[in-house]
């Protein structure tokens, strides 16, 4: 089994859309093995994206990943991370595949949604910077 994180992001959260988005992980086979919504400070925020700090799109990211609740996801299954990557689509949702998360809930290239790690040691730093060892089972 593997884990990785996913985010339902703000946009989504306002649109009153997570328990959608739950029901299409779960439907692909995902197990939830962690859950919260939150409201991220500037601070954690910032701190999640730290490898961005400097990049032209790092401020509006923070501020739009700051302007509401989110909702953090621990993710378990078989090949977790690519098959989060493929559920999701690709980041711009009109480019996504018909029947994504993006494509069905993406508003924009950078309101699309929902947020997945994209590899091994992103899920492992990711997953570890929002949830402790008594959070996820």
């Amino acid at each position: 089994m593997e884990r990785t994180l996913g985010i339902i992001k703000p946009n989504a959260v306002r649109k009153n859309v997570t328990g959608k988005i739950l029901a299409m992980w779960e439907d692909a086979g995902f197990r939830i093995a962690g859950l919260k919504k939150v409201q991220l400070t500037k601070a954690a925020a910032g701190g999640f994206y730290k490898e961005h700090e400097g990049k032209f799109f790092y401020e509006e990211l923070v501020n739009f990943m700051t302007s509401g609740p989110v909702v953090l996801v621990a993710l378990e299954r078989e090949n977790a991370i690519a098959e989060n990557r493929r559920l999701m689509g690709a980041t711009n949702p009109e480019k996504a595949d018909a029947g994504t998360i993006r494509k069905v809930y993406g508003d924009s290239y950078t309101e699309n949604s929902v947020h997945g790690s994209d590899s091994p040691e992103s899920a492992a730093r990711e997953l570890g910077y929002f949830f402790n060892v008594f959070e996820t089972l």
